[in-house]
């Protein structure tokens, strides 16, 4: 899939995830899933995540990341119900409060649709996995795990330590990749983040990510 969602659309889409969060939490209301502005790109389905992040300091510590890694609704929409989960219903963290958003960076990575890895010896998945490119899926029965592209770049992971953290993620044994009847999928993402709290909108260079 070749992506068509421009900085300018991401920049639209990050506007619109904080609006739709500072919404729901003074109004308790969603906005409409289709402003009457949203670019004709953003009424196209794709997957995506909304990701919160406290500024504090130079560092960033992770508040809520919540999304949809299928296509199943049209993007604005998406990232609409992604941002509140994100800020409202995110299990590892409490609800945010009004009084925290203002030192919040709010990131939206929208996605292509995750295409499973044929791979017929497991142990040649890290060599199918671009570490800066690739989120990565994994499935083991029932157990499910999720991590986006510029998650190993910020933990300086190798491609078979993303698979191994994608395994913890999903709750199993970190050498699951491994074992036969384990599912492995990899997407790429566009990553657009303000650089700061209701600060300037850029898309993320992944490969320029890690400092």
């Amino acid at each position: 899939m070749t992506f068509e969602v421009s900085l300018e659309e991401g920049e639209f889409l990050v506007r619109l995830a904080r609006k739709a969060i500072q919404t729901y939490l003074e109004e308790g209301r969603v906005i409409i899933s289709s402003p009457e502005n949203i670019p004709e790109e953003l009424k196209k389905p794709y997957g995506v995540f909304v990701t919160l992040n406290n500024a504090v300091g130079s560092e960033h510590e992770l508040r809520g990341c919540i999304g949809f890694p299928e296509p199943v609704y049209p993007l604005g929409e998406a990232t609409i119900r992604s941002a509140i989960s994100a800020a409202t219903g995110d299990p590892r963290f409490p609800p945010v409060e009004m009084s925290e958003l203002s030192d919040i960076i709010i990131e939206v990575t929208v996605l292509t649709p995750p295409q499973l890895i044929k791979c017929p010896n497991p142990r040649d998945y890290p060599s199918k996995v671009e570490v800066g490119k690739d989120g990565l899926i994994v499935e083991r029965g029932w157990a499910k795990g999720l991590l986006l592209p510029q998650v190993p770049v910020e933990w300086g992971w190798d491609a078979e330590e993303f698979l191994m953290q994608c395994c913890i993620k999903a709750g199993i044994s970190p050498d699951s990749w491994l074992l036969e009847g384990t599912r492995i999928y990899k997407f790429q993402g566009k990553v657009f983040s303000e650089d700061s709290p209701k600060g300037a909108i850029k898309e993320v260079i992944l490969a320029e990510r890690k400092e």
